[in-house]
């Protein structure tokens, strides 16, 4: 079995589509091989940013398998389950180790707030399971769901349970989870407009949205800060700020698919009940788009940089 190291940058896959909403596999692996070309770590399938929602079980294994045939000797490939029940969640993770995941990454009980008790025992049972390596998703500002580290604290003998998606917007959790855990548990920052803060506080890696457009820039800004050049990676968040933001809305899906389609990596195409960016809001975007790619730094030779090792 694979070891996944939760080190380095794992992009949240969008999910392309053809324009009469099937799934656009040709589209999908371009994205992809352009993203390992340019050096993350690992992908993720079937997050919210991948509209997870509108996905079957068929359709996010279909996804894995053609990820795992394309790009599974090169990085991780972890497959996201976000269930309403204990049982189809256990279903989805035999069904991803059967074909072959590196990984999952595991997010509460959906449509339903668990008590603590049930939180772990929801966690603890689909970790003994399956034997592959779980990141837990933590964020309670979108899915009212908080891992609290009472919660953690039970979930420490289970040792599949290896990773956690920071996004409770609250940057000194980081040294909270480091001071109280050390190194059981790696911490990747889960979003964009706080990498570099958590980052340069420690946490391991960097679930990213953006990235699925700006790969080079994404994986350029983790490598340096890990290397220590600090000032030479807080140029290039400083310009990828004001794109970093589209990450935090509600359209965030079509946002970062339209920025895709700017720079030659994807599709514009969502399911219903998403739509595609128009009018006023449209433009907004692609404004804030357009400035950027106009005034897009040269990156410094980052090759020597190795994610994960530095």
């Amino acid at each position: 079995m694979r070891i996944v190291k939760w080190e380095g940058v794992y992009p949240a896959l969008t999910t392309k589509f053809t324009a009469d909403g099937q799934l656009d596999i040709p589209a999908f692996l371009h994205n992809i091989e352009v993203q390992v070309e340019a050096g993350v770590d690992g992908i993720i399938i079937g997050g919210s940013l991948g509209e997870s929602s509108t996905l079957s079980h068929e359709e996010r294994l279909t996804l894995t398998k053609a990820a795992l045939k394309a790009v599974g000797q090169e990085v991780d490939v972890l497959l996201n389950i976000a269930e309403g029940s204990t049982a189809d969640a256990i279903k989805l993770a035999h069904a991803a180790e059967a074909i072959g995941a590196h990984g999952l990454m595991l997010l509460p009980p959906m449509m339903y707030k668990p008590t603590e008790g049930e939180l772990i025992n929801y966690f603890t049972t689909i970790a003994e399971a399956t034997q592959l390596p779980i990141m837990l998703y933590n964020n309670p500002v979108d899915y009212k769901t908080e891992i609290t580290a009472t919660v953690f604290d039970a979930l420490a003998p289970v040792q599949n349970i290896q990773a956690v998606k920071e996004s409770t917007r609250d940057i000194s959790n980081v040294t909270r989870l480091k001071n109280r855990f050390g190194n059981r548990f790696k911490i990747l920052c889960g979003v964009d407009t706080l990498a570099m803060e958590e980052l340069v506080m420690g946490a391991d890696g960097w679930v990213a949205g953006l990235v699925d457009a700006f790969p080079h820039e994404t994986v350029a800004i983790y490598r340096l800060i890990k290397a220590g050049r600090i000032e030479e990676a807080r140029v290039i968040y400083r310009w990828f700020l004001p794109i970093l933001e589209l990450d935090i809305n509600p359209q965030l899906v079509q946002n970062i698919k339209l920025a895709e389609v700017l720079n030659g990596i994807g599709t514009e195409y969502v399911r219903p009940p998403r739509q595609m960016l128009s009018g006023a809001e449209r433009e907004r975007v692609l404004n804030i788009l357009q400035t950027g790619l106009a005034q897009r730094p040269t990156l410094p030779k980052i090759t020597t940089l190795k994610a994960a090792t530095v």
